[in-house]
């Protein structure tokens, strides 16, 4: 039997200890290598060219050469996919969260105790074989499209006019929910800043670290026309608000007198996440019925299938997008194999689909052929 080809990893990280820990973690997959280690980003770039690694591990705060100017010009000189392993100081974080942003693929938590090392155990080697399969993406230099200036290309005093979208409802029972992983920030970043100011009620569940989802959400209050903010429990839902769920925690919505309101709980991992997509779905499904949208959008794995199922069998009407335009599929055709999504679109269109189907009467079923994913 031919020897199945093993992914090639290279650890750069300025600490030993985590440098052994990667290492160590990474020993038992039969299908991934570390090829070598590196203590900064000039002994990288060398190794770089002699081992020829198919993914890389980066820290962010390194000597000699920080990972964010060393994420940019590998970037735009011999691209590759590369995993963040940050600290969870603030500004490590925000580093973190601009490296995202110029093509890095992925963020980690950096291991600080026994606790962190066995979750970062849990997920390391699944997201090195995600990165190896992911589509990378431009830096932003490189997309200058008006229609993601916003999202990609830095936050300008006053964003520009967005595309042309349908009137927001106001009706603060109507709501949309998303679900995002591997690629998601920017993902998401590109569909909220395209939505006008006093949008539907929106939920997001997006895989991240505790602390990303607090500086992801005030990333994006800055750069949107309306509030997004980290939630907090019991948080009430209303137009012109986004709520995302904080990193380590599920968030679900419930009804409320009004209108409905977020739980914030811990919890056993599901789908090997917390917080997941399909603890919020399934909630939404039971919450909302009808009156949601949702959507799911680029992402490793099958969180939020079974719970973007539920939604379709309450009532809602459900989004995918579309291969060409995922970092990584694996979510979105997760959800299409299991006939939960009405429509499958590229991440352009998502916004304004969203807002239309949101638009519709609350007991109207909008009328759409259900596409099959072509892979």
């Amino acid at each position: 039997m031919a020897d199945i080809r093993k992914i090639r990893v290279l650890v750069v990280d300025d600490s030993a200890i985590v440098r052994k820990i990667l290492s160590e973690t990474l020993a038992s997959e039969a299908d991934i290598e570390v090829v070598g280690t590196a203590p900064d980003p000039i002994v990288a770039l060398d190794k770089i060219q002699r081992l020829k690694p198919d993914v890389l591990t980066l820290d962010i705060e390194m000597p000699r050469m920080d990972g964010l100017t060393f994420l940019k010009q590998l970037m735009s000189t011999q691209p590759m996919p590369v995993i963040l392993i940050s600290s969870l100081a603030q500004s490590s974080v925000e580093i973190a969260l601009e490296a995202l942003r110029y093509g890095a693929v992925d963020v980690l938590a950096k291991p600080s105790g026994p606790y962190s090392v066995g979750e970062l155990r849990a997920s390391l080697s699944s997201r090195i074989r995600a990165a190896a399969r992911a589509k990378l993406r431009s830096a932003p230099a490189h997309t200058p499209e008006p229609a993601r200036v916003i999202a990609l290309a830095g936050a300008p005093a006053k964003p520009v006019a967005p595309p042309p979208l349908p009137a927001p409802a106001s009706d603060p029972t109507r709501l949309i929910a998303i679900g995002a992983s591997t690629g998601g920030t920017e993902a998401i970043a590109q569909v909220l800043t395209q939505m006008p100011a006093g949008v539907p009620p929106i939920v997001i569940t997006q895989h991240i670290p505790p602390m990303f989802s607090r500086t992801f959400a005030e990333r994006l209050n800055k750069l949107c026309r309306f509030e997004v903010r980290e939630a907090v429990d019991g948080d009430a839902t209303r137009p012109g608000l986004a709520l995302v769920a904080p990193g380590g925690f599920h968030m679900v919505l419930e009804k409320s007198a009004t209108g409905f309101r977020v739980k914030i709980k811990d919890g056993p991992l599901v789908c090997y996440q917390r917080p997941s997509v399909d603890v919020l779905f399934t909630s939404v499904a039971m919450a909302a019925g009808t009156r949601a949208v949702g959507a799911i959008l680029t992402g490793m794995g099958n969180d939020g299938a079974q719970g973007m199922k539920r939604m379709k069998e309450k009532g809602c009407y459900n989004i995918a997008q579309d291969e060409a335009t995922c970092v990584i599929f694996g979510m979105p055709r997760e959800a299409i194999r299991a006939g939960a999504v009405d429509q499958v679109l590229p991440l352009d269109r998502i916004a304004s689909a969203l807002l239309n189907a949101c638009a519709r009467a609350a007991n109207e079923r909008p009328s759409t052929a259900v596409p099959h994913p072509t892979a």
